[in-house]
C-alpha cells in the first residue's frame, strides 16, 4: 500500500502538470503513454497466444500520433479507415495464414490503446480544454475511490465475478454516486456550463470508467496475467492505471462538442 500511495503522490502532478500546460507537454504525454500502452496491449497478445504485428501496429501509432498533431481530428476517420483497410487486407490476402481473430486482435490493439487514449490530447486542445480535461480526470478518479470506498464497506452483490471477484454493485452505485457529487463540485467551483451538463458527464464516466476497468480485467484473465506490465510501482502497467480512462476521454470530448 506504501508502494501503491507513492507511486501515485508522484505520478499524479506529473500527470495534471504536463496537461496543465497543454500543447507539446500533452502531446508528448499522450504519445508516452499510447506506445507503452500499446506494447503492453500486444504483450497480452503474446500471452493469449495470438501473432501480433508489433512493427506494424507501432508504426501506424506513430502515423496516427503524427497526423493528430499536424492536421487534428480531420485527419482521424480517414487515418482510422486506412488502419482498418490494412488489418483486414492482411486477412483477405493471406487467409488462412491470418486468422479472423488474429485480424481482430492486432485492429483493436491500436484502436483501444492509440485511438481512444489520444483523446487526451484532442480534449486538451478544445476551448477550455483544461477544464473538461481535469473534470475527466477527476470524475474518474472520484468513481475508483468511491467504489472502492463503498464496496468495501457495504459490497454484498458481486457485479462481475467472472471478471473480478471483489467489484460489487454496491461499489459500482457508490462510485457513480462519488462521480456525481464530484461533478457538482467542481460545476460550484468553476461553471462555465449548465450543471445538467456536470451530471450527464458525471453519470457517463461513472460508467465508463467501470466499464472499461472490468474491460481490462477481462482482457488479463484471457492472458493468465495479473497485471499488464510492471512500470508504475504498485500499479502495474499503463493500461492497469488508464484503464478507466481509455472510454472517458472519447466521451467527455465528443460530448463537449455536442453539448456546449
Amino acid at each position: 500500500m506504501f508502494i501503491r500511495t507513492m507511486s501515485a503522490l508522484i505520478g499524479a502532478p506529473i500527470l495534471l502538470t504536463l496537461v496543465y500546460f497543454g500543447g507539446s507537454y500533452t502531446f508528448f504525454l499522450v504519445t508516452l503513454l499510447t506506445l507503452l500502452a500499446l506494447r503492453e496491449f500486444i504483450q497480452i497478445g503474446d500471452k493469449i497466444g495470438i501473432r501480433t504485428w508489433t512493427k506494424l501496429s507501432t508504426l501506424f501509432a506513430l502515423i496516427w500520433l503524427i497526423s493528430l498533431v499536424n492536421g487534428g481530428e480531420k485527419w482521424m476517420l480517414p487515418t482510422l479507415l486506412f488502419w482498418l483497410l490494412i488489418g483486414f487486407g492482411r486477412f483477405a490476402l493471406t487467409y488462412p495464414g491470418t486468422s479472423l481473430n488474429e485480424a481482430n486482435f492486432n485492429i483493436l490493439s491500436v484502436f483501444y490503446t492509440v485511438v481512444l487514449l489520444s483523446h487526451l490530447y484532442l480534449l486538451r486542445q478544445l476551448p477550455r480544454g483544461i477544464e473538461w480535461t481535469f473534470l475527466t480526470i477527476f470524475l474518474v478518479w472520484s468513481t475508483d475511490t468511491g467504489a472502492y470506498l463503498i464496496g468495501r464497506q457495504f459490497g454484498r452483490h458481486l457485479l462481475a465475478p467472472q471478471v473480478s471477484p471483489k467489484k460489487t454493485i454496491e461499489g459500482s452505485l457508490g462510485g457513480l454516486l462519488f462521480s456525481i457529487g464530484m461533478a457538482v463540485g467542481f460545476w460550484r467551483l468553476v461553471g462555465g456550463a449548465h450543471i445538467w451538463t456536470y451530471i450527464l458527464f458525471a453519470i457517463v464516466i461513472g460508467t465508463s470508467a467501470q466499464i472499461g476497468d472490468l474491460f481490462e480485467s477481462a482482457l488479463k484473465r484471457s492472458a493468465g496475467v495479473k497485471d499488464s506490465g510492471k512500470l508504475i510501482p504498485g500499479h502495474g502497467g499503463i493500461l492497469d492505471r488508464f484503464d478507466s480512462l481509455i472510454f472517458s476521454l472519447p466521451l467527455v470530448y465528443y460530448g463537449v462538442i455536442l453539448l456546449t
